[in-house]
């Protein structure tokens, strides 16, 4: 029976970097403010005019293919995962495959929020053990700038863009993506754009109101994501007969560096082992842990054992566990 290995990985950032003294003259807040609450220093923003999450998964998917000699002739499958997506319709997975030359794939967009990467990582496993498809790429293209709100000084600095991509395959060997749990709650009173969808379309009215950006209750939202990743974790451990200490790398979702903090506390996580970038980058929702784990590549051994927890709107959330093969 095949199980499905994580092959390569790639990430693509943006150049521009929105730091915390330049959002200090845009909105009433402060580096200190916004360091001491979240953990954030700067974050990247595309300001490439005619530009959206698309660009940023071309160039991640670029990257991937030429770092792992891949011909995109190859690729069966491209999963994007994204809740920015260019248009409402075509899905920003086609153009990122008709971009890079995926020829002979299909591709799709998932919407799972922040847990956009390993709900889509999910699918691609299923797909592989299955032996429906050989070569998936899971792409994750945050263009998250284009739903912030930059008078709002409780959400502005949160938010970065950012994009990464990983090549799955199958092995025969006991490694790659070895168990993942899943939940959904209906919460979207607490995170949520108020508008723009079937039931609140876009009005004069509607943009007056600012209802085309992202709103968020922040202590709903804190409270929740600490509790049920810290459960989805321990979780998917129980599931596997393992324990924290078994664990060689937690890698959360990068939202607040407190939440980070709160979660691996009650884990009992040892922080050398928790992986964190959310300093430079921000919250790049589906795109956090995957452009986490690229960053960290050249640490990660083959063999290691993996957590990676993640939670968002809707509430969705969940943890994986992985072994590393790359």
């Amino acid at each position: 029976m095949f199980n499905a290995r994580i092959a390569g990985i790639a990430s693509y950032v943006p150049e521009d970097i929105l730091d915390n003294e330049m959002l200090s003259k845009m909105v009433d807040t402060n580096d200190e403010w916004i360091t001491s609450r979240v953990g954030i220093k700067e974050r990247r923003i595309l300001k490439k005019e005619g530009t959206g999450s698309s660009f940023l998964g071309i160039n991640a998917v670029n990257k991937l293919l030429e770092s792992t000699n891949t011909n995109p002739e190859d690729i069966d499958l491209l999963i994007c995962a994204t809740s920015n997506p260019d248009y409402r319709f075509p899905s920003t997975g086609s153009i990122i495959a008709g971009s890079c030359g995926l020829n002979k794939s299909y591709a799709y967009d998932i919407q799972a929020a922040c847990a956009g990467f390993i709900v889509a990582l999910q699918d691609a496993t299923a797909y592989i053990r299955s032996g429906i498809y050989k070569k998936v790429i899971v792409v994750a293209a945050e263009k998250m700038s284009s739903m912030v709100n930059y008078s709002d000084r409780t959400t502005c600095p949160l938010f970065g863009d950012a994009s990464a991509a990983v090549l799955v395959e199958p092995t025969t060997e006991n490694v790659g993506v070895i168990d993942g749990v899943f939940h959904v709650e209906s919460h979207v009173e607490h995170l949520l754009m108020r508008a723009g969808g079937s039931v609140n379309p876009a009005t004069h009215e509607t943009v007056d109101a600012g209802d085309h950006y992202i709103y968020q209750d922040g202590r709903n939202v804190y409270k929740h994501a600490v509790t049920n990743m810290l459960e989805s974790s321990i979780e998917v451990l129980e599931r596997n007969s393992m324990s924290m200490a078994d664990v060689d790398w937690f890698i959360p979702h990068q939202a607040n560096l407190r939440i980070i903090e709160a979660v691996a506390g009650r884990a009992g996580v040892d922080s050398s082992k928790v992986l964190v970038n959310i300093e430079h980058y921000g919250n790049s929702s589906a795109a956090s842990i995957p452009l986490c784990l690229d960053e960290y590549k050249h640490k990660i051994k083959k063999g290691d054992k993996l957590i990676l927890t993640a939670f968002g709107a809707g509430f969705t959330w969940g943890a994986m566990y992985v072994i590393w093969d790359i």
